[in-house]
């Protein structure tokens, strides 16, 4: 299986690279409301690239379609048509989030923002069903359910 670099950038999302078979040397962008770029790096100067594609979080779906998804993927996006007027959003906790060392209940999420955290991953595991308890680190992932506005939100109380 090919490696895949993983770079957090702040503010922004998730930077994936990874190397071709053939030796291209290839990223995703996957921004935090859902948007990809495709970049193609140049092989003389790794630090720049040859093209870029910018995707909508549709477009992201129809490629990943073509390219042959997972069925996890195939029926998240299902339940999020089948459930009109909300979404779902990743929220990392950076270094410096006010939100580090706060529990889910210290925030108060689901009565100040109407959105609720679902679930979140810290590290290769996921925690379902957080309780109120549950105290954030550096580096979580959150993942939170609601209203666009909702979800908004919670980003700012997090990344505050």
């Amino acid at each position: 299986m090919t490696e895949v670099r993983e770079t957090r950038l702040p503010g922004v999302g998730v930077r994936y690279e990874f190397t071709t078979s053939s030796g291209q040397d290839m990223g995703v962008v996957v921004h935090h409301d859902g948007r990809r770029e495709v970049l193609v790096y140049d092989q003389v100067d790794p630090d720049s690239c040859t093209s870029m594609v910018s995707l909508t979080e549709g477009d992201s779906q129809t490629l990943g379609e073509i390219l042959g998804v997972s069925h996890v993927t195939e029926t998240v996006a299902a339940v999020r048509h089948d459930i009109e007027g909300l979404a779902i959003e990743w929220v990392d906790i950076d270094d410096d989030s006010s939100a580090v060392g706060t529990s889910i209940g210290d925030g108060a999420f689901r009565s100040e923002t109407g959105a609720s955290v679902v679930a979140v991953m810290r590290g290769n595991r996921s925690v379902p069903a957080p309780g109120p308890e549950f105290v954030f680190e550096a580096g979580d992932v959150v993942v939170a359910v609601g209203t666009h506005d909702g979800l908004l939100a919670v980003r700012r109380m997090l990344s505050s």
